[in-house]
């Protein structure tokens, strides 16, 4: 039997929100049997927010949950860490309102947390059993997910943006798949076409060259490349053979799908808990993680 875990002790984090630009002092506690997983905005009278699909409120570029009038955004790395990690309890502490990006993967958490171990509790864990197959899809754009009843867990993701540099990416997160090492790595990416309309509509704030990955699909100007550095204050950014950014060294070859994998793991934790289940997704984006999870919270 497997039982619930918590933390064992507090862990501290601080740094800027990647689409707010807001900095943040975050802390993530150990927390009862049976808590879940509980934001807590300590700069908005200690209102509580529970990582629950049905507190879903926004999924653009990142996912955001609001409840008792306040709202908790860019949540999926910290609730994926915690999920590989096999974290059952923890309340998250935060005095603003989006978590900090730190490298833009689950890595600082890992590092942080995982050497110590956790805390074993009384309760036994509730696993998710899916009773019925969910099915989410958007033909817009191809993208499917697909929850299955198993008896354990597996993840399986597609990644295809239509991109020469990317090519089409898979990633799996089973359990011979060591999350700390092979998925909470990973970084968040971002296609260069794309930097200057999301600064311009406000959504990457908070981005810079050490917290994604830059993908340069097409050609660009020495010009393009100036403003880029100026939009992010680095001198001498240049573009490598292999169509991405100089400023960061892939992980793994296929860095990008994994980490869109780390995020679905963090979206599905908003089904309340450790999925027992066969997940299959292709083009899957948070919007579709969500409405996923949703549909199985639906069930219960």
């Amino acid at each position: 039997m497997q039982f619930q875990q918590t933390l064992k002790k507090k862990y501290s984090f601080e740094g800027k929100g990647l689409h707010t630009g807001r900095y943040a002092h975050m802390t993530v506690c150990p927390a009862p049997e049976n808590t879940g997983i509980v934001f807590v905005r300590t700069d908005a009278d200690n209102a509580t927010v529970a990582a629950l699909a049905e507190n879903v409120s926004n999924t653009t570029r990142s996912t955001t949950i609001s409840q008792n009038g306040v709202s908790v955004s860019t949540i999926e790395h910290i609730l994926s860490a915690l999920t590989g990690m096999g974290v059952d309890n923890a309340i998250i502490e935060i005095d603003n309102i989006e978590v900090p990006i730190l490298d833009g993967s689950a890595k600082p958490y890992i590092d942080a947390i995982w050497a110590d171990g956790f805390e074993q509790q009384s309760e036994p864990r509730k696993y998710i059993e899916i009773k019925e197959t969910v099915e989410v899809v958007n033909e817009e754009v191809g993208s499917i997910v697909r929850i299955e009843p198993a008896e354990e867990f597996s993840y399986d993701i597609k990644v295809d943006f239509n991109s020469k540099v990317l090519g089409v990416q898979h990633a799996v997160w089973n359990p011979s798949v060591v999350y700390a090492e092979e998925i909470g790595t990973c970084r968040t990416f971002v296609f260069f076409h794309e930097i200057e309309f999301l600064f311009n509509n406000g959504l990457v704030k908070g981005g810079d060259v050490d917290n994604a990955i830059v993908i340069v699909e097409r050609p660009v100007t020495d010009q393009q490349i100036s403003k880029m550095s100026a939009l992010f204050n680095i001198p001498a950014l240049t573009v490598r053979e292999d169509g991405y950014l100089s400023n960061l060294q892939l992980r793994f070859p296929n860095e990008c799908s994994r980490h869109k994998m780390l995020d679905l793991i963090g979206d599905l934790r908003l089904c309340g808990g450790f999925l027992k289940a066969k997940v299959t997704a292709e083009k899957a984006g948070h919007g579709i993680n969500t409405t996923a999870a949703k549909a199985v919270r639906a069930q219960l």
